[in-house]
C-alpha cells in the first residue's frame, strides 16, 4: 500500500465516525488556535506599549520622588520643586528641555458631552519633550504660564469625546472639574490605549494646574529631554549629582530616582517577551490535552477494528503497514485540526486586537510552531495505539468478538 492509499484509508476511517473525529480534533483546533491567538495578541500588546513609550521619546529622562526612602505615606518626603528644575537646567548643559509636571484625573465637559481624562500640567516646552504636533490652533506659551491662565490644549481622544470630528474648537470654553478653560488647540493623533494613552490628555500651564486644579505646591515629576541621545547615561549622572545636593535625607539616601526612557523600553521588551512565552506555554497545555484525547480515541479505534486488523494480517499485511496506517490516521487528524486551528487563531487575533486597540499581528513563527507541535502531538500520542495495533496476532484478532 503506497502513501496515497494509506492517506485515503486514513480519511475514510476518520469519516466513518464524523462526530467522534470532530470532537477529537477539537482539542487540537483549540490548542493551535489558542497558541496563535495568545502570541498574536501578546505581540500586539507589546508593540502598542513600545509605540507609546517611543512616542514619548527615547531621549527622555524622568525624575520621580523615591517613595521608599522618603516614607511618602508618612508625609515626610520633601518632594520635587520648581527650584530643582532650574538647578538641572543651570548645571547640566546636556539638557535641551526640562519641565516640572503635575497631573491627575479630571472630568471635562462641553455642552452635553462629558469625559473622564487626565490633565498634564507642565511648562510650554512639554510640547517638544512629548513631541506634540498640533492638529489645529497653538500650544500655550510662557505668557500663559506666567499668569496661571486658564487655557488648555486637548489630546485627540478628548477632542473626539467632547466635540466629535470636524469641529473647529479653538477659542471654545470647556469645563475642567468646576473651572472654565479656553481651548487653544488640539494635538494630532498619536495612537495609544490604557492609562498612559497620550491622546487621552489635556495639557495646561504648570502654574494653572498646581494652583487652580490640584492645589499642589510640589511637583509630581520632572520631564527632561537630552540634546544628544547618545549621551543619555552621562546626562543622567550629571542630573543625579545635581539633585544629590538638594534631595537627600539625613542618612544620605536619595529622595529621588531618575528613569531612563531607553531603559524603560528595554525592560518593557523583556517583560513582554517573557509574557509571550508564558501565554504560549499556557495555550500549549490544551494541545497536550487534545493529544491525550487522540490517543484515547485511537485506542478505542484499535479495539473496534481488531477483526479488520486480523484480516489484513491474514492476507499478508506487514506489521509496519498496520503501524503506519494507524499512525497516519492520528497525524491526519492532527493536521486537519492544526489547519482549522490556524483559521480559528488568526480569526481570533483579527477579532480581539481591534477591540483592545492594539496592532493585529499574526506571527508566522507562531503558526509554524503550533502546526509542527500539533504534528508532534499526532505522532507522539498516536504511536502507542499504532504499535498496539501492529502487535495483534492474526488468529487472536480474527477470533475477537
Amino acid at each position: 500500500m503506497n502513501v496515497q492509499d494509506q492517506v485515503n484509508s486514513a480519511l475514510r476511517a476518520i469519516a466513518a465516525n464524523k462526530l467522534r473525529s470532530m470532537l477529537t480534533m477539537l482539542g487540537v483546533v483549540i490548542g493551535v488556535g489558542s497558541v496563535i491567538a495568545m502570541i498574536g495578541i501578546g505581540q500586539g500588546t507589546k508593540e502598542q506599549s513600545l509605540r507609546n513609550l517611543q512616542r514619548m521619546g527615547t531621549d527622555m529622562l524622568i525624575v520621580w520622588p523615591n517613595w521608599r526612602n522618603g516614607h511618602v505615606h508618612g508625609g515626610s518626603v520633601p518632594v520635587l520643586e520648581k527650584t530643582d528644575v532650574r538647578a538641572i537646567v543651570r548645571n547640566v548643559p546636556l539638557v535641551k528641555y526640562a519641565t516640572g509636571q503635575v497631573g491627575g484625573s479630571v472630568t471635562a465637559s462641553y455642552a452635553d458631552s462629558t469625559t473622564n481624562t487626565q490633565v498634564t500640567g507642565a511648562d510650554p516646552n512639554i510640547q517638544y519633550i512629548r513631541n506634540c504636533q498640533m492638529l489645529e490652533g497653538r500650544f500655550y506659551n510662557n505668557a500663559d504660564e506666567k499668569v496661571s491662565k486658564r487655557v488648555c490644549v486637548l489630546g485627540f481622544k478628548v477632542y473626539q469625546d467632547l466635540f466629535g470630528m470636524g469641529t473647529d474648537v479653538v477659542g471654545r470654553t470647556i469645563r475642567i472639574n468646576q473651572d472654565n478653560f479656553k481651548v487653544l488647540g488640539v494635538v494630532s493623533y498619536k495612537g495609544g490605549s490604557g492609562f498612559w494613552n497620550p491622546d487621552d490628555q489635556i495639557y495646561t500651564p504648570l502654574s494653572t494646574a498646581m494652583e487652580r486644579l490640584f492645589g499642589k505646591t510640589k511637583l509630581d515629576s520632572i520631564d527632561i529631554q537630552v540634546a544628544n541621545p547618545k549621551l543619555m547615561i552621562l546626562a543622567q549622572g550629571q542630573i543625579e549629582d545635581t539633585l544629590d545636593a538638594l534631595r537627600t535625607n539625613a542618612a544620605g539616601q536619595r529622595l529621588f530616582m531618575v528613569l531612563n526612557q531607553g531603559d524603560m523600553i528595554q525592560q518593557a521588551q523583556q517583560q513582554s517577551s517573557l509574557l509571550g512565552i508564558l501565554l504560549a506555554g499556557i495555550a500549549s497545555v490544551s494541545l497536550l490535552v487534545g493529544g491525550i484525547g487522540i490517543m484515547n480515541i485511537m485506542l478505542v479505534s484499535v479495539t473496534e477494528r481488531t477483526r479488520e486488523i486480523g484480516l489484513r494480517k491474514a492476507i499478508g499485511a506487514k506489521r509496519r503497514t498496520i503501524l503506519s496506517q494507524f499512525l497516519l490516521e492520528s497525524v491526519v487528524m492532527c493536521s486537519i485540526g492544526g489547519f482549522l486551528g490556524i483559521v480559528f487563531g488568526g480569526g481570533g487575533v483579527h477579532l480581539v486586537a481591534p477591540l483592545m486597540h492594539v496592532p493585529t499581528i499574526v506571527n508566522t513563527q507562531a503558526v509554524l510552531m503550533a502546526v509542527l507541535f500539533s504534528l508532534f502531538v499526532g505522532v507522539f500520542f498516536g504511536l502507542y495505539p499504532a504499535i498496539r495495533a501492529s502487535r495483534l496476532q492474526p488468529i487472536e484478532a480474527l477470533r475477537f468478538e
